[in-house]
């Protein structure tokens, strides 16, 4: 989970510079995904970005509480798990980092993301999401599903509208790509550097090469659209 959110850190840094996109909001799901985001989160304060945290329902492991008390001892702040609080955040970051849903994820879409979804989608800011984007399944990739539609002031509506998940700018993938990242089209990079030569040979991963002591590897264009 270190090195993964290493990865994930060195992935926003290296397309997004702090001279622009200082603001960083990192959402967090409750489980491994979302502790990967804390651990980006403490490596971003570190490389001199401004994070914020967001987790719309915190996990209640030991190691994420862990990791929380980390982001804290870093002076991380953490926003109220309101979509009030999410909206005001949204309007004065410059990127978000989606922690959110990752490879255990399966539609539908619960309580209470079906409305921060939405948000983070229509913000209008750049997205960089972690292993998968949230919303997709992981191996289907985008399947549309009915979520609450909110307003502006966080205000929920009884109807319903359908809804596919985050559109990410830029997608790193943790160990190998997954199979329903065959839908995205942005910048897409390979992270965490952690896979034994066994394991990848067992697998036939055929992974890119890390250069140098690099944590990530941009995969080439076309890549994706070939898994």
């Amino acid at each position: 989970m270190e090195l993964a959110g290493l990865a994930c850190a060195q992935t926003l840094a290296k397309v997004y510079p702090k001279a622009t996109h200082s603001r960083v909001l990192v959402c967090c799901g409750p489980g491994n995904q979302g502790g990967d985001g804390l651990v980006a989160a403490r490596h971003l304060a570190q490389f001199g970005y401004k994070p914020t945290l967001y987790m719309p329902k915190p996990g209640n492991k030991d190691i994420y509480k862990r990791l929380q008390i980390q982001c804290n001892n870093m002076l991380i702040p953490s926003l109220p798990s309101t979509t009030n609080e999410l909206s005001q955040a949204l309007s004065v970051s410059d990127v978000i980092l989606d922690a959110i849903f990752g490879f255990s994820f399966s539609p539908p879409v619960r309580a209470p993301f079906d409305a921060v979804l939405p948000l983070l989608a229509k913000s209008g800011k750049p997205i960089v999401s972690v292993d998968i984007p949230s919303g997709w399944d992981v191996e289907k990739g985008k399947i549309p599903f009915s979520v609450k539609k909110v307003e502006g002031e966080g205000e929920v509506k009884e109807e319903e509208t359908t809804f596919e998940g985050l559109e990410p700018d830029v997608l790193v993938s943790l160990t190998a790509p997954k199979l329903g990242a065959r839908d995205f089209k942005g910048r897409h990079f390979l992270g965490g550097r952690f896979v034994p030569k066994t394991l990848e040979q067992k697998h036939d991963l055929n992974l890119l090469e890390y250069p140098g002591y690099e944590q990530i590897v941009e995969l080439p264009t076309n890549t994706t659209q070939k898994l």
